[in-house]
């Protein structure tokens, strides 16, 4: 069987870092990780990251608080540069050549985002972590994850997740919230089914990227998902 995707983007949550604990990065989890991108790669797919920062910081909630809004979401960008750095030397320690790429000006600790160079890392089959966001406030990471999913010319959008797919509320919390296999980008929209925010899910149907949402639960989860196998919704 042939990966039904060439080039991806990964989009992982802050939270997803955390394994067990409650704040911070597990090396358990982003080892675990680390192993699956590679596999990811060494089945010949192109592979793009966006990382989020809540396991640190969480810009909105902290607004919420009477942070200043903008200052609240560059200290979650910074955050996601954070986990970036983590997770390239998670991957870089099992021998995948990683760049870590930042929406923000950061050159003492990784490269900022420019386009042709970007390309440039995939050309010589380096796996790109996109950090910082967009590079600034009032955006989130899903709408970074479009973003550059967009530019990079990307097939599929990965939003690895908790549960596995779109359900019509938290099935966490209603046991008969209503699963989804397929779901149109209009009614995420519509519905306001929190899979995304709604300018990710505006930006991937306009550049016509589908969006897989899956729960990164086992080793083998993303390899799986890569070839089809995995239990997913598609927004499309």
């Amino acid at each position: 069987m042939k990966p039904k995707y060439k080039r991806v983007l990964i989009k992982l949550s802050g939270e997803g870092l955390m394994g067990d604990k409650p704040f911070g990065m597990d090396d358990k989890t982003i080892k675990s990780l680390a192993e699956q991108i590679k596999s990811v790669k060494d089945k010949g797919v192109e592979v793009c990251l966006v990382v989020g920062g809540g396991n640190i910081f969480r810009g909105a909630k902290e607004a919420s608080k009477g942070l200043n809004r903008s200052v609240a979401d560059q200290v979650g960008m910074l955050a996601t540069v954070m986990n970036a750095l983590y997770l390239q030397n998670a991957l870089e320690t099992i021998g995948v050549s990683t760049r870590v790429m930042s929406g923000l000006n950061i050159p003492a600790v990784c490269e900022s985002f420019i386009y042709r160079r970007a390309l440039r890392h995939l050309q010589k089959d380096r796996v790109l972590i996109f950090a910082g966001g967009t590079g600034n406030p009032y955006f989130t990471t899903d709408s970074g994850a479009a973003l550059r999913a967009s530019e990079m010319g990307c097939d599929v959008i990965l939003k690895a997740t908790q549960v596995d797919g779109v359900y019509s509320d938290d099935p966490k919390k209603n046991p008969k919230a209503k699963r989804y296999d397929t779901v149109s980008y209009d009614e995420v929209i519509k519905k306001n089914l929190k899979v995304m925010d709604i300018a990710a899910v505006a930006l991937a149907r306009d550049n016509n990227i589908p969006i897989v949402v899956f729960a990164l639960k086992n080793k083998n989860s993303l390899v799986n998902v890569i070839f089809g196998k995995e239990k997913f919704t598609i927004i499309k």
